[in-house]
């Protein structure tokens, strides 16, 4: 399939909902797609097929943004579909995608043993595509200017004994400046709470709870943005798209002080902050709703143009063949 015309500057996530309906209202409290998926024109795939109905998806709030870009790349081919994305977190989003309300699962981690047993019970059978890899960005506020944390500093501030314990720079070094932290970051449901923690913290879900948590990474970053001493932690992309408010902290795991870049990420020198990112695909929404099989070929065709749009990290030659070649097995 020949790529959509981008532009690659405007796919911003302010711009996004003007033509993806990301509210709500228009099918992720329901169950799923619309499963009256239209079809005109006969003609199978791509462009050459008029089809109508939703897509549903949900999920993690670093991977909503690429898949916003999918669909609104999507919908200049099928503007008859309406494709709602949402952000609950990659917990959230599983939560929803067991019980049958959502065709597409969005997730900054694999999905969890516990989660696909209630999957499984519910008859949710799913194909997990990797679609991007990430540099999860740990960033400060300028004025602190720090430019290098170990991931032993790390865990000494967000690990469960720093909780009321470790409230100023300077206890985590004595070269950092004599600055109240304040630490801004992703809440329990968020699959980058877990990756985090369990990297960092050396468990999952374990982590100090003052501080301010939220599923939206727009608020993390005004956060740290707007607050003298602020810290904080989320998917690379928001850290390029604000990079001139934030500072992306280097990490050293050993081997030297890493910065976050699509480089290093790919190169796996970002350690152990680099990973992979997921959509999860309902196998029943697909072989039954051709707005949903359109859209999911089209995200996975497109991938590419997709992540540039976003500007997230792409997938290298074998990735990229190895995620076509799990999709065709659906088709």
């Amino acid at each position: 399939m020949e790529g959509p015309d981008v532009n690659r500057t405007s796919l911003r996530r302010a711009a996004l909902p003007s033509l993806v309906a990301l509210t709500v209202g228009l099918g992720l409290s329901a169950c799923g797609g619309d499963s009256e998926g239209d079809t005109t024109n006969g003609t199978e795939g791509g462009g050459s097929e008029t089809l109508s109905g939703s897509v549903a998806a949900d999920g993690s709030s670093t991977v909503e943004p690429l898949t916003s870009a999918a669909a609104e790349l999507y919908q200049e081919e099928q503007p008859d579909v309406q494709v709602a994305v949402g952000s609950a977190g990659t917990g959230g989003g599983f939560e929803a995608f067991c019980a049958g309300k959502t065709d597409i699962s969005n997730a900054s981690r694999p999905i969890e043993d516990d989660e696909a047993k209630i999957c499984d019970k519910a008859g949710i059978e799913y194909t997990e595509l990797q679609v991007a890899t990430d540099a999860l960005t740990v960033v400060s506020n300028p004025e602190v200017g720090v430019e290098c944390v170990t991931t032993e500093q790390l865990k000494m501030i967000w690990e469960p004994a720093a909780e009321g314990k470790i409230t100023n720079w300077n206890q985590v070094d004595p070269s950092f400046p004599d600055l109240d932290l304040a630490l801004f970051g992703p809440g329990t449901d968020s699959g980058t709470f877990d990756y985090f923690t369990d990297v960092i913290n050396g468990e999952e879900g374990a982590s100090r709870s003052d501080y301010e948590a939220s599923e939206d990474d727009n608020v993390l970053v005004d956060g740290v943005a707007n607050t003298e001493g602020g810290m904080g932690y989320f998917g690379f992309s928001f850290y390029e798209e604000n990079a001139d408010s934030l500072t992306a902290l280097q990490v050293d795991s050993g081997g030297g002080c890493v910065e976050p870049s699509a480089e290093t990420a790919a190169d796996g020198s970002y350690t152990p902050l680099a990973r992979p990112l997921f959509i999860y695909v309902a196998n029943k929404a697909y072989a039954d709703q051709p707005q949903v099989a359109s859209f999911v070929d089209f995200y996975i065709d497109n991938l590419a143009d997709v992540t540039e749009a976003a500007q997230f990290i792409p997938l290298n030659d074998e990735q990229t063949q190895e995620t076509a070649d799990t999709l065709s097995q659906l088709q």
